[in-house]
């Protein structure tokens, strides 16, 4: 549910421009008002899991996320619907550290646990590839609010099956008010200045104005974890290089799929003039490989050690985003897929290792909060990609820009790159 409203909704996006009449900003902001609150509360999040237990804090987000899935689909205009994703993703930030708090409750064996982690990628990496497929059929059978609907039939389930699951036990874990308020301060202000600086101009009073907020409220955070006497993000542990690196990893990691498919989803419905549900299906080869390589990635680190896979994912979508470079709107459609495999396979490789390593590096107490660092840093990456990328894909009037797209493409790879080198260099061989 987490990941579908993410992917689905970015085949969506069009349909809610029309129907709601926003532009190449509000679009955005539909995508990350999500993501933003999802990554900004994700750290608390982590700590209430261990907190509150696993299990309770897990139905709670349930509960919330069905009824703000509610509320988007029965938004008016652009800002209830932005107002309504805000809830999502606090919901989401519960949820997803809070499941990977009871994986880790119920697997004691590392090697068990390695799979389980896998399993419950699967489920993540399944639902972000196949989501746009569900999100233009749904999007051009039954409008683009049927996306949200269908979390409400699943909440219940979830939270009918969740009565079967045992209790799980309550650890001490501090909540960080100061961290928090200025870790969403940071990421509301970067996010601000990246959306509308490609709008209102990068040096336009607004866009200064959310950066120099960003970066004041960076310096508050750092500052208050360090004196706070139980910090919601314990800043010797993230110091640790095995802690660390994996968070740069899943950073760069959601931020070359984020913004890939946020993209592909524009360029297949405004610069191809495809439908909502043929550009959907556009992804399906997408999600077939990258279930595949979900299931491949543990045995792979299992035989030849989880640097290397990390490695490697991270160098298969680097070469991603340097492959869609020659993209444009007569590219035959057979070489589109084929130039989309890279991405179907890099994040696909890297994250089940790289999730496992982190939370092997952290004591058993510290898998909520770890957890919650680890998905609050990819959905950052992810949000501020689909920032970059809305900001240089509008043209003159508002239309897909190619030479935008690129220049996205080539930032994205980049940042690849350098945190392949951090893997090769600080991650430990074993």
């Amino acid at each position: 549910m987490i990941t579908i409203d993410v992917s689905a909704v970015n085949i969506a996006l069009p349909a809610i421009r029309g129907s709601l009449h926003g532009g190449m900003a509000g679009l955005q902001w539909v995508v990350d008002a999500y993501t933003l609150m999802f990554a900004a509360l994700m750290i608390s999040a982590g700590a209430l899991a261990d907190r509150a237990g696993a299990r309770r804090a897990y139905a709670w987000g349930v509960a919330l996320f069905t009824l703000a899935s509610l509320a988007c689909a029965a938004a008016p205009g652009i800002g209830v619907l932005v107002g309504a994703r805000v809830a999502q993703g606090g919901a989401a930030a519960v949820v997803m550290p809070a499941s990977l708090a009871l994986v880790r409750q119920v697997y004691q064996d590392a090697r068990a646990r390695a799979r389980a982690i896998a399993l419950w990628t699967v489920g993540g990496s399944v639902a972000m590839a196949a989501g746009p497929v569900l999100g233009g059929l749904l999007t051009d059978t039954a409008g683009w609010r049927a996306v949200f609907l269908l979390n409400l039939p699943v909440g219940l389930l979830i939270l009918g099956l969740l009565a079967r699951v045992p209790r799980s036990p309550r650890r001490p874990a501090a909540m960080d008010g100061g961290g928090q308020l200025t870790a969403v301060l940071t990421l509301a202000g970067l996010a601000f200045a990246v959306i509308e600086g490609g709008h209102l101009g990068w040096t336009s009073g607004p866009v200064l104005t959310a950066g120099a907020l960003a970066v004041a409220s960076g310096f508050a955070f750092h500052a208050t974890e360090a004196r706070h006497p139980r910090p919601m993000i314990p800043l010797p542990m993230v110091k640790d290089r095995e802690v660390a690196v994996p968070l740069a990893v899943g950073f760069a990691v959601n931020a070359a799929f984020y913004g890939g498919i946020f993209l592909l989803g524009l360029y297949y419905q405004q610069l191809r003039g495809m439908s909502g549900t043929a550009a959907g299906l556009m992804f399906v080869p997408m999600s077939a490989v990258v279930t595949a390589t979900n299931l491949l990635s543990p045995r792979l680190a299992e035989r030849i050690g989880r640097r290397p896979v990390i490695i490697a994912g991270q160098l298969v979508f680097a070469a991603a985003m340097l492959t869609m470079l020659p993209l444009a709107a007569h590219t035959p459609i057979w070489l589109v897929l084929v130039l989309l495999l890279p991405l179907s396979v890099g994040g696909a490789v890297a994250v089940p290792a790289l999730t496992a390593l982190l939370i092997d590096a952290v004591p058993a107490e510290r898998a909520g909060t770890a957890s919650g660092l680890l998905n609050s840093l990819r959905q950052t990456g992810g949000a501020l990609s689909v920032a970059l990328f809305g900001s240089l894909l509008a043209g003159p009037a508002g239309s897909f820009s190619l030479p935008g797209m690129r220049l996205g493409l080539l930032a994205v790879a980049a940042l690849l790159l350098g945190t392949a080198a951090l893997s090769r260099f600080f991650l430990p061989r074993g």
